[in-house]
Order: C-alpha cells, then sequence, then structure tokens
C-alpha cells in the first residue's frame, strides 16, 4: 500500500485539505470486537522509523496480534505533516495482520490538528475503517479547565469549531485529547477512551503498541 508524496511542502498541505474533506464525523460501523492500536518511533542513527500495530480484544482488551515494522524514512521532519512521515510504516504493519481490526486508536491527533487532518484521520481515511486519534498533548485550539476526576471533560474548539474533546482519564492526572479520525463521532470517540482506559492515563491500545515499538527500537539499537 503506498502512499502519495507531494515534491513540496504547499503541496503536501494541499493534498492534507483536500484528503480532509473525505473524514467521516458520524458513527460508521456496525459491532466493534477488536480495537488497534498504534505507535510510531524514529531512530536518529539508522534515520529509520518503527511502526507497531497491537490488536486487542475490544471487551477483554487481550492482545491478539501484534506487527512490528520498521523502514528507513522517507518524509523529512515538518510540523504539521507528521502523516506523511509515519504512516508508511504504519500501512506496511496493517498489511501484515491477520486479524484485521473493527477499530483503530492512534496515538496522536484526528481532527485536532491545524487543517483537520492528523494521523488518525490519514489512517483512517486510507484504509476506510473507523478511527480515533488520542494525543497525550494539545496541538492546537483551547479548552476550559477540567475537574481532577476521571471521566470529567471538556470541548476542544479551534475558530470556534468543535475539534475534539479533553478528557481525563485517571482521577488527578493529566487529560487526553481525542478527536475524530474517521467513521466515528467524537462522543462514541470519547467513551472508547475512557472504556481503553481502566487503569492508566493512556488507552490499552496505545500503551501495547508503545511497548512493542519500545522493545523494537532497543533491539535495533543493539545492532548498531
Amino acid at each position: 500500500m503506498q502512499i502519495e508524496y507531494p515534491s513540496s511542502e504547499t503541496e503536501t498541505q494541499a493534498l492534507q485539505e483536500t484528503l480532509a474533506t473525505q473524514v467521516i464525523c458520524e458513527d460508521n460501523f456496525e459491532s466493534i470486537s477488536t480495537i488497534a492500536g498504534t505507535d510510531v518511533a524514529y531512530d536518529d542513527a539508522t534515520n529509520q522509523l518503527v511502526g507497531a500495530i497491537v490488536v486487542l480484544d475490544a471487551n477483554t482488551l487481550d492482545i491478539i496480534e501484534t506487527q512490528v515494522v520498521t523502514e528507513s524514512v522517507r518524509f523529512p521532519y515538518i510540523p504539521g505533516l507528521f502523516s506523511f512521515r509515519e504512516l508508511p510504516p504504519l500501512l506496511s504493519a496493517f498489511e501484515q495482520l491477520t486479524h484485521k481490526p473493527d477499530m483503530i486508536v492512534c496515538d496522536g491527533q484526528g481532527l485536532a490538528h491545524p487543517r483537520r487532518f492528523g494521523l488518525a484521520c490519514h489512517l483512517g481515511v486510507t484504509l476506510d475503517i473507523p478511527t480515533i486519534g488520542c494525543g497525550k498533548t494539545r496541538l492546537t485550539g483551547t479548552h476550559e479547565a477540567l475537574i481532577e476526576t476521571r471521566g470529567a471533560s471538556a470541548k476542544l474548539i479551534d475558530n470556534e469549531q468543535i475539534i475534539g474533546e479533553v478528557l481525563r482519564t485517571q482521577d488527578n492526572i493529566k487529560p487526553v485529547y481525542v478527536s475524530v479520525g474517521h467513521k466515528v463521532s467524537l462522543s462514541t470517540a470519547r467513551d472508547w477512551i475512557l472504556k481503553l482506559t481502566p487503569k492508566y492515563r493512556l488507552p490499552e491500545t496505545t500503551r501495547q503498541a508503545d511497548q512493542q515499538v519500545n522493545r523494537a527500537l532497543k533491539a535495533l539499537q543493539a545492532q548498531g
């Protein structure tokens, strides 16, 4: 599965804006029995990206399958265009899955992006699969203060548009930033992130994918 690489930053931004029109912001799925998490990390020494997809049982959160791919970087580090850099290894990992997930949670933004097309949107539109963005930090937008209780949330607003929700997944812990990726409503995205965070700040999908990436990075660095 190939991703299009325009020849300039301006053309890439224009492509982002075009693809953003394909994002579906409503629930467009039946049942969710499997849900996947993704993570991508960069190794400076080898100029390679490690991408992981971990598929979990949506009810028990047990791991069903893991795929990890290491590839050379194909796109430069440009703020706001991270998805063009991080998507290729994730697509390669997805192609290797024998259990295709019903939904994917990305460790990054969806609509909560300056051009409303973060990694979760890019992955969701490319694969035509329900996708949620769950970022550790805020990329854009403002919100009201949250109380310190699990489940507290506030709308994330940018240019008078609701682009996501700030959600506290554990008492007295920093919130996460939830947004639509593709084929999921914002309320459904928020509910799924709460379901995926029974013990920790980050969803189990992200935690498991992050662990796989870290193992692969250590192995890569040991080889070097």
